[in-house]
């Protein structure tokens, strides 16, 4: 599958999941700032994608923000620690974290949730499977 294939997946998903039009859905578009997004749709997201992709996708997999929820060698101050960047590349090859990695705020991280990195991360996933 290519990854224009992967992205138009991903979108079609997107619009059915939060219910928003086509024309709303760009790579850049961030999932909760710009589609409006919330919580309880992230789960439809996950179910939505296991079925169109035919892949199992592990809670917290995707979405990993709940690591940051109460450990203080990943987070003081509001802001994310060296050792929980570096957690958090671990967690996501995939992602492109430049930009987040400059201001590291905590109440940032939903901004990195962007329909790109979703089809990112589908391929990441794809690739994965192909290999084992």
């Amino acid at each position: 599958m290519t990854k224009d294939e992967i992205y138009q997946k991903v979108a079609g998903t997107l619009v059915e999941a939060l219910n928003v039009d086509e024309d709303e859905i760009k790579k850049e578009a961030k999932l909760q700032g710009d589609l409006g997004a919330e919580s309880i749709d992230f789960l439809d997201i996950v179910f939505r994608l296991e079925r169109e992709f035919g892949i199992k996708i592990p809670r917290g997999e995707l979405f990993p923000e709940s690591i940051f929820q109460g450990d203080p060698d990943l987070v003081q101050d509001g802001m994310i620690t060296e050792k929980g960047l570096k957690e958090l590349h671990e967690r996501m090859p995939y992602a492109e974290l430049g930009d987040f990695d400059k201001n590291p705020e905590l109440s940032h991280l939903g901004d990195i949730f962007t329909v790109d990195l979703i089809s990112r991360y589908i391929d990441y996933k794809l690739n994965q499977t192909t290999k084992a």
